[in-house]
């Protein structure tokens, strides 16, 4: 984190700068060859849409837009930081359907579960220090604040959950991704039931547990999927809490897995550091394999270990998630980014 708020500082002395002098960094129409570009590799290439999501910022604003995720009506559901909206409603062509949501100043992670085919969403805020479970239409059903049952925990200020995860049974896991590193499980009521990892280099342990998810492609051996980010790793765990592998994958700074099939898709938010603007998006196959970096060089593999992926210097804009619909094109919310909208790769 420390780096990550060092480089906010920096961003924020150049806020002031014209739109004309940033969308030569997005590529949006600073020059004609880069207007929709096909990126990616292999199987999994892109046509870049740059104005999909773009809105009049006096009516829908957005500041730093974090997470997306799909209702089973294909509404794309994103976070955004603005004091006017926390959540933006868009419609696959990317028209807005609807925005509610004031109380969540860090809106951050977002999931999606259905339950007694109601769909609701859970809602991670690190500015806030809370979790917050609501309904599509943003009313509050449950509430998740600092953690009273574990020690560390004792100044509030420690907590700063990033992302959720819901297992089959209803079992939510928080990712402290920006406090203490911890995962801490409760029932689907809400009662405390363990925690495990926290801040360190250990096979159990995590720098920076920024996205977790569970990982459902064997059906009879549910795992959870968790991020480790400064070490540029994925790790997996038991859904309880035992380390099961470490999967390294150098030069990726990755948000949070997402899992469609048997591929995982994650954002890159960067490759170097938090100055340079080198995100990209990545695909694994089910052997955890980079088959696509859109946004990046084709992968490389040297010895059987990733070569670090380097930026293409005109897609993104610190991209910070991936949300897939039913065509498998992908919307990426982006964060720090000078207020822009998500933009869509359509899969070609």
């Amino acid at each position: 984190m420390n780096s990550r708020r060092s480089f906010i500082k920096k961003a924020a002395l150049a806020s002031g700068l014209a739109v004309s002098s940033i969308q030569p960094i997005f590529g949006i129409i600073s020059r004609k060859r880069d207007e929709n570009p096909i990126i990616g590799h292999g199987t999994h290439k892109y046509k870049v849409d740059k104005n999909w999501g773009v809105q009049d910022p006096s009516q829908f604003p957005v500041k730093d837009c974090h997470e997306m995720v799909m209702d089973k009506n294909q509404r794309l559901i994103m976070t955004t930081t603005h004091p006017k909206n926390n959540i933006l409603i868009y419609d696959r062509s990317g028209k807005i359907l609807n925005t509610w949501g004031t109380d969540y100043p860090g809106a951050h992670g977002l999931t999606i579960v259905e339950e007694g085919g109601e769909e609701f969403l859970f809602i991670t805020d690190p500015k806030s220090r809370k979790v917050c479970k609501t309904n599509l239409k943003g009313e509050l059903l449950m509430t998740f604040n600092k953690p009273i049952e574990i020690p560390e925990y004792q100044n509030s200020k420690k907590f700063k959950p990033t992302e959720t995860a819901i297992a089959p049974n209803g079992d939510i896991y928080i990712a402290d991704g920006y406090g203490m590193d911890f995962i801490i499980q409760y029932d689907s009521k809400g009662n405390y039931i363990r925690h495990f990892g926290g801040h360190g280099k250990g096979k159990d342990k995590f720098e920076c547990c920024h996205g977790i998810t569970v990982d459902k492609r064997d059906s009879n051996n549910p795992t959870l999927l968790i991020t480790s980010r400064s070490a540029n790793e994925f790790k997996r765990f038991t859904m309880d809490g035992q380390h099961i592998e470490t999967i390294k994958l150098p030069g990726c700074y990755i948000c949070r897995p997402v899992i469609k099939d048997d591929l995982i898709y994650f954002a890159v938010i960067i490759t170097n550091n938090w100055d340079t603007y080198d995100g990209m998006i990545a695909v694994l196959d089910k052997n955890n394999k980079v088959i696509s970096f859109p946004g990046g060089n084709k992968p490389n593999y040297l010895d059987g270990k990733l070569v670090p992926p380097v930026y293409d210097n005109m897609t993104f804009f610190n991209p910070h998630d991936v949300c897939l619909d039913n065509e498998e094109n992908i919307y990426v919310p982006q964060w720090n980014s000078n207020k822009t909208y998500p933009l869509k790769l359509e899969r070609v």
